[in-house]
């Protein structure tokens, strides 16, 4: 029996429409005469979805009873003995209920195909197994349910159902998704325009990365070697020289002018290792694409136009983009360069880019690395080795004739070894004294240094030219190698220095360190004096070396301007390694500068912030603390006058003015002791691991009934936070809520677990904060719109911040869907007990149970 098809229609999240595409598809077969079944549809209450089961057969489920409640899943038996032409399974990453045949519903699906019924199912993207810890840094959540990666990518169809996360949310707005009253838990939380819009390129690329596997695939089976240009792959040919950096960047902007466009940069070095490409070049071009966005490729080839065709046909691709050649008039007698015979052998299907450049015919020659030493050691043994073992082998050859060829092809030996330990000039000097010896003890007349064979001449000499190549070979070998070692460790730290200048990262105590290291130096200073008569004093050191007062006490030092030098302890440096030291002096004092300008932005900040405190307690002392004394006065004078028998309504209205007016001086006085607290930095927080529920419903004495609703479950992990501070500032948030609310709207109070966090929530129906304006509303004595004086004096969410930072948590402020403002306070978990949410449905997470406060709820609109 042939094996059914698989046909899936993959989403970014859910409510995006895969199963009202999967019954569109399904009565469209049906129209067709197709013997269509639904295996297992759920519609989730959404009434389009549900009349599109209308018209299709249904198998009717099975039922299993699972801890006391009854469940229903898909009757896999009654699907193969109905052997329908097509099935509708929905859910492919479902979990099955206990008891059943199979845990997963994937697993159900393969046994539809496996009988040969074609099955077409549904999948979000965040239910991938590959991508689950993906998904899990963008939401937060964890997703308990999953499907192999193999499962989706066998199947014979993939179809993607997009929706862009502004209509998604629009959906989910008007009730077409989830039921009413998770609308805005959803959108707050799980399905906010970030997660969806990352969820969305998740899903886009996943399918793109397949389709391009289906493309290769066939074009594999059926042989296909012609460019087939469905997406513009540019193929950069790099040679190590400077111009790499002007092709990368020309490259890129092809790439760019059409959609998907990648860049690909090659590089083609020869099999013997021999190559004039400079190491630190090929690292920074490197660094170069990967940075756009590119790749960098390394091929080996000795044929170079051969090697990059190869190559970009092997990667499908459309362009090439080659610079000009830095060949002299005279060098194309050797003939017609990489260029042009990349042009000509290219074909109609790749297009070719020959790119001018600064380095047009100035040479092929690139810059090396020079004088690279072997080592006084080596040199040593290759001189002992080349002259040595020649006058060794004569005393050994003296009682043996082997004859002139096998005595040569010895001798030669030697000068091979010279060459690789000591160099040229000691295989030179073995060659030439080999010379000597082969006349002088092998060929006639014995034991004089005349020759009176003329072959024996012969012979001689070209054992000499053999043992000149060999040992310039061998040497040139040698040093190539030794360069190619020193220059990759150059290129990789000056590749670190650029990387902390652009980034800013590293301290100066750090790079001093670094240099210690990568030198092998006991110590290292930066010293400094603020004149050319004045002493040096020491900024920063590393290492444990002796102290150093000024630079010529050093062992190496680096002049670093007129007023720096960085100097070093330990052993003198060859010159080959001070450029490089020269590149961390450099660096050195921009990191001083770097703490320096950092230490005054500091000073200059707290001043400022000091000033601006400073002006504005005064000017909340001078008018917001006078409103409330003088209500108070004025009570007082009127209750102590004894020319007005005040009448009891009346004396106990101006008491009550009294305490509300000592209450308001109360708050505004403790609200500038905090703030002055936090700016003077001496709130230290006792951090212990608490339940938010005990702490939220304290915070709610001072609002009036009925105006707050609690939506906090029991259920939720402990919060490592001081429960004072937690309480100051949940009970500013809503105060502050209540404020802006209308008289008829409650404010909602929630709170949930999202990964290793714990979200409050205090949400109101009030007029909102535009984008630009929510930053500024934590600032110290902000009051937002046309907020009046009797207000307060705008430190309630100033120092709610700041006492949420003090415990490691954060605040910030979200539009509330359907209008008003949201304060989401973000609280650390405490220990393990923070861990992912998870509940029957992953999208939004479990709806938080009710907590009963002290007065009538009222549900939030």
């Amino acid at each position: 029996m042939a094996r059914g098809k698989l046909r899936i229609y993959l989403g970014a999240a859910p409510g995006v429409g895969k199963t009202y595409a999967m019954l569109s598809e399904a009565h469209r077969r049906t129209e067709r005469g197709t013997d269509c079944v639904v295996a297992f549809v759920e519609h989730h209450g959404r009434p389009r979805t549900e009349v599109m089961l209308h018209g299709l057969e249904q198998i009717p489920r099975r039922e299993l009873e699972y801890r006391g409640a009854v469940f229903t899943e898909m009757d896999i038996d009654a699907v193969l003995r109905r052997a329908p032409a097509v099935a509708l399974v929905d859910e492919l990453a479902h979990t099955n209920v206990p008891g059943s045949r199979n845990a997963k519903r994937w697993q159900d699906v393969e046994e539809l195909l496996a009988a040969g019924i074609d099955v077409v199912s549904t999948v979000n993207i965040q239910h991938l197994e590959s991508l689950g810890d993906v998904v899990e840094s963008i939401t937060g959540v964890r997703q308990q349910e999953t499907v192999p990666d193999e499962v989706v990518r066998r199947a014979d169809q993939i179809e993607l159902v997009d929706m862009s996360p502004q209509a998604l949310r629009r959906r989910m707005a008007h009730g077409n998704v989830y039921k009413p009253d998770k609308v805005d838990a959803a959108l707050s939380n799980y399905f906010r325009p970030g997660n969806l819009t990352a969820l969305r390129e998740l899903a886009l690329l996943w399918v793109a990365d397949r389709v391009d596997e289906y493309l290769k695939q066939y074009r594999s089976e059926h042989r296909v070697s012609a460019i087939w240009g469905s997406r513009e792959r540019i193929v950069v040919g790099l040679t190590g020289g400077p111009e790499g950096r002007t092709l990368i960047r020309r490259a890129v902007r092809l790439a760019e002018k059409g959609a998907g466009g990648e860049v690909l940069a090659v590089y083609i070095a020869r099999s013997d290792g021999l190559t004039s490409a400079s190491p630190k070049e090929l690292a920074v071009q490197r660094t170069l694409v990967e940075d756009l966005g590119g790749t960098f490729h390394h091929v080996v080839g000795d044929d170079v136009p051969t090697a990059l065709l190869d190559f970009a046909r092997g990667v499908n691709a459309t362009q090439i983009v080659l610079g000009s050649s830095r060949r002299k008039t005279w060098q194309y007698v050797f003939g017609p360069g990489v260029g042009a015979t990349v042009a000509r052998e290219s074909g109609p299907d790749i297009d070719v880019h020959i790119v001018t450049h600064g380095e047009v015919a100035k040479g092929r020659g690139l810059p090396v690395a020079r004088g690279a030493r072997l080592g006084r050691a080596r040199i040593i043994w290759g001189w002992t080795v080349g002259l040595a073992g020649p006058a060794a082998m004569a005393v050994l050859l003296s009682t043996v004739n082997l004859g002139l060829a096998n005595d040569m092809l010895l001798f030669l030996t030697f000068t091979v070894a010279a060459a690789l330990l000591g160099g040229l000039l000691p295989a030179l000097a073995s060659a030439a004294f080999g010379s000597l010896l082969l006349n002088y003890y092998y060929t006639p007349p014995l034991h004089r240094l005349t020759i009176s064979d003329p072959k024996n001449i012969v012979a001689i000499v070209i054992f000499f030219g053999v043992a000149l190549s060999v040992a310039s070979v061998v040497d040139l070998a040698a040093r190539r190698t030794h360069q190619a070692a020193r220059l990759r460790a150059e290129s990789e730290i000056l590749s670190y220095l650029a990387g902390n200048v652009l980034r800013g990262e590293t301290g100066l105590d750090d790079l001093l360190e670094r240099v210690r290291e990568t030198f092998g130096m006991e110590s290292a200073a930066l010293l400094e004096r603020s004149g050319e008569l004045e002493p040096w004093t020491c900024v920063s050191r590393a290492g444990f070396g002796r102290t150093l007062d000024r630079p010529e006490d050093a062992d190496v030092d680096v002049p670093v301007g007129d007023h720096l030098a960085l100097a070093l302890t330990g052993r003198v440096l060859p010159a080959e390694d001070r450029r490089v030291l020269a590149a961390f002096a450099a660096q050195a004092a921009v990191a001083l500068d770097r703490r320096r300008l950092q230490e005054e932005a500091d000073s200059a900040r707290r001043l400022a912030e000091g000033n601006r405190i400073r002006t504005a307690l005064l000017a909340a002392v001078s008018h917001d603390l006078r409103t409330p004394l003088a209500g108070i006065k004025a009570a007082v004078t009127s209750l102590r006058s004894d020319d007005v028998d005040w009448p009891e309504e009346d004396r106990a209205e101006l008491l009550a003015g009294i305490e509300e007016g000592a209450d308001r001086l109360d708050h505004l006085v403790g609200n500038l002791l905090d703030m002055s607290r936090l700016q003077t930095g001496t709130v230290t927080p006792i951090v212990r691991d608490i339940d938010v529920d005990e702490v939220v419903p304290m915070a709610l004495g001072g609002v009036p009934e009925h105006s707050v609703v609690l939506d906090v479950p029991e259920s939720l992990p402990m919060v490592a936070v001081d429960p004072g501070l937690l309480e100051r500032s949940v009970a500013n948030l809503v105060e502050n809520a209540v404020k802006y609310s209308p008289p008829d709207q409650s404010v909602l109070v929630s709170a949930s677990a999202i990964a290793d966090r714990v979200e409050v929530r205090i949400v109101d129906r009030g007029p909102g904060v535009p984008d630009d304006a929510k930053g500024r509303i934590f600032e110290p004595f902000q009051r937002y719109g046309d907020a009046p004086r009797g207000a307060g004096v705008g430190l309630g969410l100033a120092v709610a911040r700041g006492f949420a930072e003090a415990m490691g948590g954060t605040l910030d402020a979200e539009d509330t869907p359907g209008g008003g403002l949201t304060m989401v306070l973000s609280l650390r978990a405490a220990g393990s007990a923070a861990g992912p949410v998870t509940g029957p449905e992953p999208a939004t997470g479990p709806v938080p149970t009710r907590l009963t406060s002290a007065q009538p709820e009222r549900q939030a609109p």
